[in-house]
């Protein structure tokens, strides 16, 4: 007898998805938060600071519970799920605050991370018995936030489970013709040209082919060009697949008739499938399909400095990879059988980088980027909010003197080897500078016209024993995801 098709386990997943969640009706209520965003976005400094603000009580204006003086305690405890890698929590904050002070490692798998918050509840008319200082005691109410860790670009892999290998091949194969990415698959383009998909398959010309376009696509996500829509996402951040057969393939020029079925292109098609199917949908069905609020973490100021076709590709890729997002409002039916993420947090990370005078800008941009998924979500019924933010704020502002014009301007300490004209800095010297302003109108970051900008790459802050990490709008990400639920 055969098996249960992917549709028939996927909707059983979900069934499994929903009743663990009902664990809340009967212990502690939870809520799973998946933080995602492409290479370099700011995930892993960003869940640190989310962690290390709440334990350490640091001050959360924006935060109604944390201002209002509701959070008795909030500590890390075990993640329900054994199997996931735990977010290196610890580690992490020790690079960031140690005598070395250095950004940690970027996200390179899925890993997750939980802490349970005791507050008082405004709403709830034993608030005033349970909560800090009530009859009883500092019990109160309880809820457990279970942050996962992954990779954007695992997200880029979604909507190939929509496209089957010809058209994959085709359309990434275009692309590959066009704009930035002309000249960065020269190499791969010549070693198709040098082949015949139809002839008997080699292991060894399919892991050249693939390792070759992997270049390509490292090319294009380089400093510089900024390109976003990568896919297969895993070629980039393989994590515990590097080196497997399932990532050993390639996109090919198409047959006049069907491929063979010993040749290379049925070789190639074959692994396509099998990554669909063995990494691809797994990674949906057993993490992302099962997110209760979601941020998207997004690296506009490396678009912008890619330019104009940069800002389109990410603009792309985002609204490829949301398209796949469950998002909603959640009735009982849709709680128990296909769970959706009801929030979704879009921030633009390192936002240190600007003046706060250019933060609404920041904002705007990123609206405009989304605009296509960010309707989408609301149209489902999903609460969408947008930020400008700085996981750890690494700069201060300051103003600067410019031919007699007082500029606002950002200060910190570059890292070593960065550079600012002909001056090289060696990491402990600090920097005044102005890093130039955003176009008031956001549409312009589409046309062919540059935007002037400068960045360095800044050390973070020193911070003395007890002070908790600075931050941009982090108290309002976590009254975004989480207020109404500890309100």
């Amino acid at each position: 007898m055969a098996g249960p098709s992917l549709t028939e386990n996927t909707l059983l997943e979900s069934v499994r998805s929903g009743l663990s969640g009902l664990g809340g009706a009967f212990g502690t209520p939870s809520l799973r938060i998946g933080v995602t965003g492409l290479s370099r976005a700011g995930k892993t400094v960003f869940i640190t600071n989310f962690v290390h603000s709440l334990i350490s009580g640091a001050r959360l204006p924006a935060f109604a519970a944390s201002a209002e003086g509701r959070i008795s305690r909030c500590r890390l405890v075990p993640h329900p799920d054994d199997a996931l890698p735990r977010f290196a929590y610890e580690d992490h904050l020790a690079t960031l605050t140690g005598p070395d002070r250095a950004w940690p490692n970027s996200t390179r798998q899925i890993s997750a991370l939980s802490l349970q918050m005791d507050f008082q509840s405004r709403k709830s008319w034993l608030g005033g018995l349970l909560g800090p200082g009530g009859w009883l005691g500092s019990g109160g109410s309880q809820l457990r936030l279970d942050l996962v860790d992954y990779p954007g670009e695992w997200l880029l892999d979604l909507p190939l489970l929509g496209l089957d290998y010809a058209e994959w091949s085709a359309q990434t194969l275009s692309k590959a013709r066009e704009g930035l990415r002309e000249p960065l698959f020269v190499a791969y383009r010549a070693a198709l040209s040098a082949i015949d998909p139809a002839v008997e398959a080699s292991e060894a010309t399919a892991r050249q082919l693939a390792a070759t376009f992997t270049e390509a696509l490292r090319a294009c996500r380089a400093e510089g060009r900024g390109l976003s829509a990568l896919a297969p996402g895993r070629f980039l951040m393989p994590g515990d697949l590097e080196g497997a057969p399932a990532l050993t393939f390639a996109p090919l020029e198409a047959l006049d008739g069907p491929a063979p079925a010993a040749s290379l292109a049925s070789l190639m098609e074959r692994r396509y499938e099998a990554y669909k199917a063995k990494v691809v949908r797994p990674f949906f069905v057993d993490h992302f399909s099962r997110i209760d609020r979601q941020v998207v973490l997004v690296d506009v100021l490396s678009a912008l400095n890619g330019g104009p076709e940069a800002v389109a590709d990410l603009e792309l890729a985002l609204a490829d990879v949301l398209a796949a997002f469950r998002v909603g409002s959640n009735s009982l039916w849709s709680s128990l059988f296909s769970p959706r993420a009801t929030r979704l947090l879009f921030a633009a990370t390192k936002a240190d980088h600007l003046h706060h005078s250019n933060h609404d800008r920041l904002e705007a941009i990123l609206r405009l980027i989304i605009r296509r998924a960010w309707h989408r979500a609301e149209g489902a019924g999903a609460d969408v909010d947008i930020a400008a933010i700085a996981g750890v704020r690494a700069t201060r502002e300051v103003l600067v003197e410019k031919k007699g014009e007082d500029l606002p301007a950002i200060a910190g300490m570059p890292m070593r080897g960065e550079k600012l004209g002909s001056k090289v800095f060696d990491g402990t010297e600090e920097v005044a500078f102005f890093p130039g302003d955003l176009p008031e109108e956001p549409e312009r970051v589409f046309s062919g016209e540059a935007v002037p900008l400068r960045f360095l790459a800044f050390r973070p802050p020193i911070v003395k024993g007890g002070e908790s990490l600075p931050a941009i709008r982090l108290d309002f990400a976590l009254q975004s995801l989480i207020g109404d639920d500890v309100a």
